[in-house]
């Protein structure tokens, strides 16, 4: 059995429910998972496998999630690795893989970790849960990319099937070199 780390990076927690479900999923094929905050990341020894989730917001992932990447870069580089991004730029086909979306390759060009996953997921619109600035910013991005700009709009553009798909390509990987340790 493979001890399993999911960290997310998450705004308004559409990333930390798309981690609890591939939680789920990872601990049926049979790891043992924990699942946290990054901010609450505990060390990286003793797990196997780690899994980071991160949010876009106004057009990037946290800042905390590269730092955390150069703090712990040769611990991550020992372990088979996973890293996803959500983003409803992923709701449209043309943008919704890590080859093609931009802010996959955004933090190919920015982080030195290269782990062996790599998926893109469709967030969470939810105009009511958004304070006003935000609102309005993306209904703007919305009226221009040809989204959703009702202010009632609450819609999910997670496809879960692809989040159990995933979860399960995790419960399977194995780092192929040795352990540091």
């Amino acid at each position: 059995m493979s001890k399993t780390l999911i960290l997310f990076s998450t705004v308004h927690g559409q990333t930390r429910k798309i981690c609890e479900r591939m939680a789920k999923e990872i601990q049926r094929q049979g790891d043992d998972v924990t699942l946290m905050p990054l901010t609450d990341a505990p060390p990286l020894d003793e797990y196997d496998k780690v899994v980071l989730g991160a949010s876009i917001r106004h057009g990037k992932h946290n800042s905390a999630v590269y730092s955390y990447i150069e703090q712990n870069l040769e611990l991550l580089k020992a372990k088979a690795g996973a890293f996803f991004s959500v983003s409803l730029v992923a709701r449209k086909s043309a943008k919704n893989t890590p080859a093609t979306n931009p802010y996959m390759q955004d933090f190919l060009g920015k982080s030195p970790w290269r782990p062996e996953l790599l998926q893109v997921f469709g967030g969470n619109l939810d105009y009511r849960g958004y304070s006003a600035m935000d609102r309005h910013i993306i209904r703007f991005i919305m009226w221009i990319t040809k989204g959703p700009t009702d202010p009632n709009t609450k819609v999910e553009y997670t496809d879960w099937h692809k989040v159990d798909s995933f979860a399960r390509e995790v419960a399977t990987m194995e780092k192929l070199c040795p352990k540091a340790h």
